[in-house]
């Protein structure tokens, strides 16, 4: 499937389930769905169903009554956010995660999208990282009950798939950032941290900015619509068991990043590393070959200007800007 003519044919003809709609990135993804002709996109609220209690996982599912579904619910944070509510990360994502599938199986859903985390590889992975090396050690502490609980939906849907034929695929973004991510300090991952802690500092006159960790470890970022728009074309045209990398193809230092974000932002003052933090990962890039060969992904932004397009956004609309 190719033209945009074929593309919208398949999603105009298909009611489509979007959990964490309303999200971050399930917002740009529910925004693909409808560029691409989607007309039944259903987006369930938290407020109306909590997707841990299966009452409500089985009213969403008659509530929609769903051709395909994209599972994108997930409690997320970054490292802070992690360390201090592990059990709650673990439980809550786990049981999402398995009741989405379980009741997918039961209403005959043509497909279901998990989107898994790139939290999942273990914490030594060799860089970049292989899908093949999924199961090769344990996650990194600080991120590994979330991780672990995404990763069951890899082992579920192996499980349904060759149970039930039950056509389950799961994608595995690397971090994601853009306009709409969450910058609350308490609970932001690192890209909308920075952004935020080098825009408030510079409104006051601040000499300096404290960072977490040392500055060494490595990541990879995706900017949030070209996560989406790979999410709806692997729901297009992928239908295999293996998992899939979603990511960029670039490798950044969290030193490297902190100073291209003072840079775009106009912060002129110091960047200070506290070691007392911890790292996570000591580095993070993914091997993306398979999401090309498999449905035709490759990210089209670059680095700076997807950097420079969420420190606008947040300068138009980001809390503290008016």
């Amino acid at each position: 499937m190719s033209s945009s003519t074929e593309r919208r044919t398949f999603w105009s003809a298909r009611r489509v389930l979007v959990t964490g709609g309303a999200g971050f990135f399930g917002s740009f993804v529910v925004d693909r769905l409808r560029a691409e002709g989607a007309k039944q996109v259903f987006v369930p609220r938290s407020a109306d169903y909590d997707l841990v209690d299966p009452d409500a996982v089985e009213r969403v599912y008659r509530d929609a009554n769903p051709d395909v579904v994209m599972h994108l619910a997930a409690v997320v944070g970054g490292i802070g956010a992690n360390q201090k509510h592990p059990g709650e990360f673990f439980y809550k994502n786990l049981m999402m995660g398995a009741q989405m599938m379980e009741q997918g199986r039961r209403h005959g859903v043509q497909k279901f999208v998990a989107i898994g985390t790139v939290c999942s590889y273990p914490k030594f992975t060799p860089v970049p990282f292989r899908e093949a090396d999924l199961w090769s050690g344990y996650p990194e502490e600080t991120n590994a009950p979330y991780g672990l609980a995404k990763k069951m939906l890899m082992v579920q849907s192996e499980a349904y798939r060759q149970q039930y034929g039950f056509n389950s695929i799961n994608l595995l973004p690397v971090n994601l950032y853009g306009p709409r991510d969450n910058f609350d300090l308490e609970s932001s991952h690192v890209i909308p941290a920075l952004i935020r802690k080098c825009v408030e500092a510079k409104r006051v006159g601040a000499p300096s900015v404290t960072c977490w960790g040392t500055g060494r470890p490595t990541r990879e970022f995706l900017y949030v619509e070209d996560a989406a728009e790979a999410v709806v074309l692997a729901a297009e045209r992928y239908d295999g068991s293996e998992p899939v990398n979603l990511g960029s193809g670039a490798e950044i230092s969290t030193k490297s990043l902190a100073e291209l974000v003072r840079d775009i932002t106009g912060y002129q003052g110091r960047l200070v590393w506290d070691a007392t933090r911890p790292d996570g990962q000591p580095r993070r890039a993914l091997d993306t070959s398979r999401a090309a060969l498999a449905f035709g992904f490759k990210a089209r932004t670059s680095f700076k200007v997807g950097l420079e397009r969420t420190v606008h956004w947040y300068l138009e609309h980001g809390p503290g800007t008016a």
